[in-house]
Order: C-alpha cells, then structure tokens, then sequence
C-alpha cells in the first residue's frame, strides 16, 4: 500500500514536472527572441538549436552590438551626466514599444509607462512552431526592428503592417527583445484593462485588455514595471479612454518625447501635452514633441543639445522659430548620439526641460 502511495505521488510529481518544463516562462521566451540562449533545461531549448535560430542571434548579436555601440552607450554616459534627481515614474507617450530609449535616458525608474497606437498582440510562443515557420517568424521579427536599429524610431505606419502579418503579432515581441537585450530578466507578464476611473483590473471576460504590465528585475535584482498601452492620445481619444487618470495615479514623473510625428504641435493633441506639462518634473525631448513657446518662463529651467536645423522635409511646416533663437543664442551643448528623425549626432536637437516650480502649477 505504501509502495503504491509513493508510486503514484511520483507519477503526479513526473506529471507536474512535464508540464512546468513544457511551459516556457516568459524571459526564455524572450531570450530566444533576442537571440540569446536560453536556460538549459527550457523548453524552448529545442528551438535554440535550429539553424534558423542560429541564424537569428547571429544575425541580433552583430546588429545590437552596433547599436548599442553607436546609441545606447552614448545615451546612457549622457544621462548619467546630464539628469539628475530623476523620479521613479517615467512617460513615454507616442514612444510605442520603445523600451530601449525609456531605459537608456532613464535607467533608475522604476515604473515606465509606454503608449501607442500599435496592437498589444498574444503572448508570444514559438515554442511548438515548424522549424521552417520559426525561421521564417523570426526573420520577419528582425524585418519589424530593422528601421529602429538603424535610425533609433519606429516608423508607425509599418510597424502596424508588420505587427500583423506574422505568427509574432503586436508589440510584445519587440518588447520581449528590447527587455532581454538590454540584460532585464522578465517576472510576469499579465494583460490589463482600466476602468472608468483609471485603476488597473484583470483583462478576462468581457473586459478587453487596453494595456500589458510586465513586472522585471534588472542586474541590480531591484523590482520594476513596465506597462504598454494601446491609446489614441488625441482629445476625443483621451476623453472616451481612462488612460490619462491612470497615469495622474502615479504621481509626478519624467517625461520621454521624441518621433513623436510633431502630435504635440496641435490643437486637437492639447490635452496630453497640458499632461505632460503639468505631471512632469523632467521632460526630455526632440524638436517633435512640446513646441518651445508652452514652457512658461519662471516655471521651467531649458537646456539646449546639439543644433536645430528645422524638420525633416515631411514635417517642415513645424518649424519653430523661437527654437531657432534659443539654440543660436542660448549655448547648446554637443552630443555624440542623435535621436528622433534628424537621427544623425550632427543634426539632432535635444531640449531638456527641468521644472522650477512645484508640480500642476500653472498660471
């Protein structure tokens, strides 16, 4: 009779222990979307050892080696000398998926709060996929990165075609690769929604999800967050989403803004931006986001980075004059990395905007 007991609580440990190892957590999914190995015993290990796979992280390794070398490393020695003091909470609004930059200009938040226009998408699994669909899922998924790794932005428009096209739809791809490339280690990822008053419940049943949370440690083991939502940040969009009272929950924060398709510079964007303006201890942006003329003088400290030559041709009729005179006469330091559309270090602008008074002051 003992024996039998024994036998079968084996059988049930045997049981659970196929199940938990056929279940890719999600930071070795993500690593094998960034073309990192993942843990040995890993389900995925499977996948990790196919040609297309090798191919992959060949290919990821040469290509964010480059980047990090030509961007990301300049950006973090930037920021480690240029902003101080900075809060917990940071916004990227219009930043999509892009982690990389939320945590280059911000490396010590510890809630970072993304929003665009791209889909959420499933949870990614590649786990019981063909080795020819693998192959092919992953080459698209290095297609989708292909324009931030060379120019530092997403170009929206594609990014919508390319997030839906392939078995790795929507954002968590992109986001699975930014957080493992940049050495964080994924705890949970869970879909969220908001309700009217902009607190954040389950996504299950009826309530669609608006947003995903990933919970993240990174080398120093310290607990962080990160949320991605799906929202329309023009007046009518804000007004029918809670996404802008979710945000008023966490306090003041930092504000991230760059190829933000110049939203910032219209009326029909004021509410977002009065946002920004309001919630923000730090805002850090290129010539697309806030134009010059909204920061109050005596609310706001401004330093200038590199030069302004205008906007690119698509955008040219946002051309800030006032701009213009602060960086001819108001000392702009140079950079050696660049951002947003004028993504050359010889041509990009930098505006650092610090608040000298307190928070949602506003004459």
């Amino acid at each position: 009779m003992v024996f039998a007991v024994i036998a079968a609580l084996l059988v049930i440990a045997n049981v659970a222990v196929v199940r938990a190892a056929g279940t890719p957590n999600p930071n070795d999914m993500a690593r094998v979307l960034a073309g990192l190995a993942p843990a040995a015993n890993s389900p995925l290990a499977a996948a990790a050892g196919t040609p297309g796979w090798r191919l992959h992280a060949t290919t990821m390794d040469a290509a964010w080696a480059s980047f990090e070398k030509r961007l990301v490393t300049r950006i973090r020695v930037w920021s480690a000398a240029t902003l101080r003091a900075p809060r917990p909470v940071m916004f990227y609004m219009f930043g999509g998926p892009d982690f990389i930059h939320a945590d280059a200009f911000f490396p010590d938040a510890s809630v970072y709060v993304l929003s665009g226009l791209e889909p959420i998408g499933p949870l990614p699994d590649v786990a019981h996929l063909p080795e020819g669909v693998l192959a092919a899922s992953l080459g698209a998924l290095r297609q989708s990165l292909g324009n931030f790794l060379r120019y530092g932005y997403f170009i929206t428009r594609e990014m919508g075609t390319q997030l839906k096209t392939r078995k790795l739809s929507g954002v968590l791809p992109v986001l699975y690769v930014f957080l493992a490339r940049s050495g964080k280690t994924i705890n949970q990822v869970r879909f969220v929604a908001l309700n009217a008053r902009g607190e954040v419940a389950p996504a299950r049943g009826k309530r669609k999800p608006s947003g995903v949370r990933i919970s993240f440690t990174g080398p120093d083991g310290r607990p962080r967050t990160l949320y991605y939502f799906r929202t329309d940040l023009s007046n009518a969009g804000v007004k029918k989403s809670a996404f802008l009272k979710f945000c008023m929950k966490l306090g003041q924060g930092d504000a991230l803004i760059k190829s933000a398709s110049y939203l910032l510079h219209l009326g029909n964007f004021s509410k977002v931006r009065d946002f920004i303006l309001d919630r923000s201890a730090t805002i850090l942006q290129d010539d697309s986001g806030i134009p010059v003329k909204y920061f109050t003088t005596g609310l706001w400290r401004l330093r200038l980075f590199g030069q302004y030559s205008g906007p690119i041709e698509e955008f040219k009729r946002f051309y800030q004059r006032e701009l213009a005179d602060l960086f001819r006469t108001g000392g702009a330091q140079g950079v050696n990395f660049g951002i947003g559309y004028n993504w050359h270090p010889r041509r990009t602008n930098i505006l650092v905007a610090n608040r000298l008074a307190a928070p949602g002051v506003r004459p």
